[in-house]
């Protein structure tokens, strides 16, 4: 699955300026990590973030977001999907990958 690389550089550009970041591809996308622990990423023209189990339900609560599931797979208590239309503005992207980053950051480092 090919991935939005204009949503990608956006948040490279949010998360990059965060200390102890990495990137790789996974999930059929590109993803970063906050020390070790997944923070957010691209899966075609959709972020995804990674939250408590808590903020992942309320988050659901929401338009334009839904549970993250691979093929196969129940859907991850921790994962969301924010539909790309939904963080087509700065302020609405930063938001996202702020939340997923700063709960990546409260975790133990990998």
């Amino acid at each position: 699955m090919a991935y939005d690389e204009a949503l990608a550089e956006r948040v490279k550009d949010i998360v990059g300026a965060r200390d102890a970041v990495t990137e790789r591809k996974m999930f059929g996308g590109i993803a970063w990590m906050v020390g070790g622990n997944l923070a957010c990423g691209v899966m075609g023209e959709d972020l995804c973030v990674k939250l408590s189990p808590e903020d992942a339900e309320q988050a659901l609560e929401q338009p334009d977001i839904r549970p993250f599931a691979m093929k196969g797979r129940p859907p991850a208590k921790s994962f969301v999907l924010v539909a790309g239309s939904a963080v087509a503005g700065d302020a609405d992207l930063a938001r996202w990958v702020d939340a997923g980053a700063d709960h990546a950051a409260t975790l133990p480092p990998k």
